[in-house]
C-alpha cells in the first residue's frame, strides 16, 4: 500500500458567498471523525450554513491502520440518519501542518485521547482546537458515540447559522 496524496479540502465559494472550514480530526480518519464529516456535510446546506467539512487522523500514517476505506458503523449510523452515501469511498487521510492551515475551525473528536497526538505532532495548532468527547468504541458503544456527534454537529450548524 501506497501513501496517499495531499487532500484539496475546500474549492473557492462563489463570489459574495462566504464558506468556511471545518476540520474533524480522530485517531484513524476511520469512524468518529468520518461520521461527522459526512453528516455535517448532508445538514450544514439544508440550515443554510455554506462552511463545508472535512476530516483527517491523527496518528502518523492512519491510512493503514484499519481494513478497508470507512468504518461500516459510521456508514450504517449515516444510513440509518438519511444521508446519501456513494458507492465508493476515500481512504483515511493524515492529518499534516497543510490539512490542519487550511481549516477554519479544528475540531478534534476526544480530548484526552487527541490532545497528546496534537502536542507531539502538532503544537502550534492546538490553541485553535475544540473539543469534543466522544469515546471510541470499546469504550462507548456505536450508537450512544454516533448519538453524540450527531447532536454536536447539529449543536455547530446552529452555532454557524448564528
Amino acid at each position: 500500500m501506497t501513501e496517499f496524496e495531499p487532500f484539496e479540502v475546500f474549492s473557492s465559494p462563489p463570489l459574495g458567498e462566504s464558506r468556511g472550514a471545518v476540520l474533524f480530526l480522530c485517531t484513524g480518519n476511520y469512524y468518529r471523525s468520518r461520521f461527522a464529516e459526512l453528516l455535517f456535510n448532508h445538514l450544514a446546506p439544508a440550515a443554510g450554513v455554506s462552511f463545508k467539512a472535512a476530516s483527517a487522523g491523527l496518528a502518523p500514517s492512519c491510512w493503514q491502520r484499519n481494513p478497508g476505506p470507512i468504518s461500516e458503523l459510521a456508514l450504517e449510523g449515516l444510513r440509518r440518519r438519511g444521508v446519501p452515501l456513494t458507492a465508493t469511498h476515500r481512504p483515511p487521510r493524515d492529518a499534516s501542518i497543510e490539512v490542519l492551515s487550511e481549516a477554519d475551525l479544528l475540531i478534534a473528536l476526544k480530548e484526552a485521547e487527541h490532545r497528546p497526538m496534537l502536542r507531539q505532532r502538532f503544537p502550534e495548532f492546538l490553541s485553535r482546537v475544540r473539543f469534543w468527547e466522544v469515546d471510541d468504541l470499546p469504550h462507548a458503544p456505536a450508537e450512544t458515540a454516533l448519538a453524540e456527534i450527531e447532536s454536536q454537529v447539529l449543536s455547530l450548524i446552529a452555532e454557524l447559522r448564528g
